[in-house]
């Protein structure tokens, strides 16, 4: 659907814009890396520093993501444009490292899901999961430089994951992106309560639940426990993407922003909370059935979707098959929900600014992300994934959103984007929402950055050599900054750039 006086696509209505945007916000990570942050760093006192976390930094700052696409009526990079034209590139910026970094490796995790599924069917995995994964589906090398062979497996679900988001893209917001964040999210939602009110059922769920809720205080303490939190709920609301901007360009003018970034940020927390009960129901079932530890149980990130869970959906018996059937069809639709949406950003500013058809754009990106995705399909993808998603989390995206705080709290009437959102907004913004965006996000993100910078001066990340880090790293995200300058200085092919906000012409 497009609008009749701009010809730019619209929502067909706020809550598609919602669920898309809670689309993009929740992913893989609310399920697997948020309860095991949660264990590890104090429990049930984590879900202080994390709700601070969302009320301090998460929530003004994607009122701020709202803002920017809402009023400068644009993606990412036309918006940037819009306050000012030297910092369109921070418009590109993020645009390229996700659309070919993050989306590269996050469709492959996918198509591990995909694969998983049907390993579910007849608990392929036998009784060691651990080397199923790593030796049997994955081969993994020893070295990045070592890459093997592809997988076959993963790739055939890979060309599925990219087909489907053509298929959603090409249509468009509306018909496209709107109507499967539609389909997606409840059924998301409903996938969700049925594993968490199972896991529940099963012996020894409470000794996981009450893991995970009962509060170790003195992890209080730890810096590192707050550098967590602010960290996690950054990465989870899809901050420094460009996405979100993107999204709330496409809303009509009368629409309640503010209270649509306070659902959006709400709603994925809660889902993070309540995948954490199913999650350490599960790890709990596991330790009274094995006789450990519950600490002997747990295994971070990767390793607990694809090594504790089918160990898990192994245990369970006739029922396992169709809990692990449940379980990576959860994944997988919490994965495309959020691919689309970086494509989807991409796919914006580059009509925005060079009006290219959607048709042809889209189809010449889902090749090409196919086509760069097949480097994680490899013996040696799972190595190429931990250095590049390291690089782009810990740096890329905490720098695009420092520099944005920076670029519309100092170098631009910041008031104009608050008394538009108050316009709109039944919700109000005083002048706190300002401090935060001048003040406390950057001390933040800053506090983030020097910590990961200090740790990786330290010793090299994952015990890789600097050789690796440096020529798979630190140079995707260096080429990546490179390529946003040569796309900011392209002359525009669109008018848009001509409207300072919505509708007025620049003097």
């Amino acid at each position: 659907m497009k609008s009749e006086t701009t010809g730019r696509n619209t929502w067909k209505s706020r809550t598609g814009f919602i669920l898309a945007a809670i689309g993009s916000a929740v992913g893989l990570g609310n399920i697997w890396r948020f309860s095991y942050l949660t264990y590890e760093n104090g429990g049930g006192a984590f879900l202080i520093p994390y709700l601070i976390a969302l009320l301090t930094a998460g929530i003004p700052l994607l009122i701020l993501e709202f803002g920017i696409g809402h009023e400068r009526f644009g993606s990412a990079p036309l918006a940037f444009h819009k306050i000012s034209p030297r910092w369109e590139w921070l418009g590109w910026w993020p645009l390229l490292f996700t659309m070919f970094g993050i989306v590269l490796y996050y469709s492959a995790v996918i198509a591990w899901c995909i694969d998983y599924l049907f390993f579910s069917t007849t608990l392929a995995w036998g009784d060691d999961p651990n080397s199923f994964f790593f030796n049997s589906f994955l081969q993994v090398t020893s070295s990045p430089f070592e890459i093997g062979t592809i997988r076959m497996p993963i790739l055939i679900a890979l060309l599925v994951v990219w087909v489907v988001n053509w298929i959603i893209i090409v249509r468009g917001v509306g018909p496209g992106i709107e109507l499967a964040n539609k389909i997606f999210m409840p059924l998301l939602l409903i996938l969700t309560l049925a594993l968490v009110f199972w896991s529940l059922t099963l012996e020894g769920a409470m000794v996981g639940v009450s893991a995970y809720l009962t509060p170790d205080f003195s992890k209080l303490s730890d810096p590192m426990v707050w550098v967590s939190a602010y960290g996690q709920i950054f990465f989870t609301l899809s901050l420094g993407f460009g996405i979100m901007i993107a999204y709330a360009s496409y809303m009509p003018y009368e629409s309640n922003m503010t209270g649509s970034a306070i659902i959006t940020a709400l709603a994925n927390s809660g889902f993070s909370l309540l995948s954490g009960f199913g999650v350490f129901a599960l790890l709990g079932f596991m330790s009274a059935n094995q006789g450990i530890a519950l600490e002997d149980v747990v295994q971070e990130s990767i390793g607990l979707a694809f090594v504790a869970y089918p160990k898990a959906i192994s245990l369970l018996g006739t029922a396992g098959p169709l809990f692990g059937v449940l379980f990576f069809l959860s994944l997988t639709v919490a994965g495309i929900s959020s691919s689309i949406s970086i494509v989807e950003a991409f796919v914006s500013g580059i009509e925005d600014k060079f009006a290219i058809n959607r048709e042809l754009l889209a189809t010449l990106l889902c090749l090409l992300g196919f086509a760069g995705g097949l480097i994680f399909t490899t013996q040696g993808g799972l190595l190429w994934l931990d250095i590049v998603d390291h690089f782009i989390n810990n740096y890329g995206l905490i720098v695009a959103g420092l520099l944005e705080c920076l670029a519309v709290g100092w170098f631009f009437k910041i008031d104009i984007i608050r008394n538009h959102l108050n316009k709109v907004s039944k919700l109000q913004l005083g002048t706190w929402w300002n401090w935060i965006i001048k003040f406390a996000l950057p001390i933040f993100l800053s506090i983030i950055l020097v910590n990961q910078l200090f740790r990786e001066l330290l010793g090299a990340y994952g015990k890789y050599s600097w050789e690796s880090l440096i020529g798979i790293g630190w140079s995707w995200i260096g080429i990546s900054l490179l390529l946003s300058f040569v796309l900011a200085v392209q002359p525009w092919k669109t008018s848009n750039h001509l409207q300072n906000g919505r509708g007025e012409e620049l003097k």
